[in-house]
């Protein structure tokens, strides 16, 4: 059952107040608290090929399993329950939607990944605590076009790219790389059906589950573990290697999944 003193305890944080401090503390303590785990995940497909669920989903059970029992989750199932979360404390906040290219081109929809715009005194700042990364680790200020912004050693710019906006990237020693498009628009839960029937229609034409994904932040970047792939970025400098050895591979989930990262 989804309750604010309890998702505040997991988070490590007393007596929030509806300002930027407190922001930019909820969203980088999410994300090194909470990881984004495809096990049992509503957003990405399950290995069983069961029904991905996108809009109808329970948040007081989602909630006892993503953040009570510190279990992680999802891009709709985490984003749903730290927009409540901002929206209690009383931040002005509402859902906006994105799409990675792999989400363009395996389901062709527009709107697949859910993000939140969270106003503070007026100004706006993207907020996206579901996205496994490598990615940013607080907000990001949104009337920034042209200017670089850092973190933990990586660079982020935010580029129109028509009525929409390109999310870019570029660690300490890499290139520039883009993570998502974006519009800054509310958008209604509602609106992800399509990407639901899209996805489960992915699933049905290829009979099998997709690649499991599990990532969480660090005090000084993020660790990110796709498929085999194991990304690491500390400081701004990226490093990257495939995991052949099954003992290793669970080892490292392991660790994800329980904070336990050296």
């Amino acid at each position: 059952m989804y309750g604010i003193d309890v998702y505040l305890r997991r988070l490590g944080i007393d007596s929030p107040v509806p300002d930027l401090p407190t922001l930019v503390t909820l969203h980088k303590r999410h994300m090194e608290t909470i990881p984004f785990s495809s096990a049992g995940s509503l957003a990405v497909p399950a290995n069983s090929g069961d029904t991905v669920e996108l809009v109808d989903l329970d948040e007081d059970a989602t909630f006892d399993s993503v953040v009570a029992a510190g279990n992680g989750g999802g891009c709709v199932q985490m984003t749903r329950l730290f927009l409540r979360l901002l929206r209690d404390i009383g931040f002005d906040a509402d859902l906006i939607a994105g799409t990675t290219a792999e989400g363009l081109e395996t389901y062709g929809v527009e709107v697949e990944h859910m993000l939140i715009l969270a106003r503070v005194d007026g100004v706006a700042w993207l907020v996206d605590i579901g996205y496994a990364g490598p990615s940013f680790i607080e907000p990001l200020r949104l009337d920034t076009a042209g200017r670089d912004q850092t973190q933990y050693g990586c660079r982020y710019g935010l580029v129109d790219d028509g009525d929409g906006v390109l999310l870019r990237r570029r660690p300490k020693l890499g290139q520039w790389s883009t993570v998502f498009r974006f519009t800054p628009k509310a958008r209604d839960r509602t609106e992800w059906a399509p990407a639901q029937k899209a996805v489960n229609a992915a699933l049905a034409a290829a009979g099998e589950g997709g690649t499991e994904l599990y990532s969480r932040a660090v005090p000084d970047g993020q660790v990110v573990l796709k498929g085999r792939r194991y990304l690491t970025v500390r400081a701004g400098i990226e490093k990257a290697r495939t995991i052949v050895d099954d003992g290793e591979w669970h080892a490292l989930r392991a660790a994800i999944l329980s904070g336990d990262i050296g």
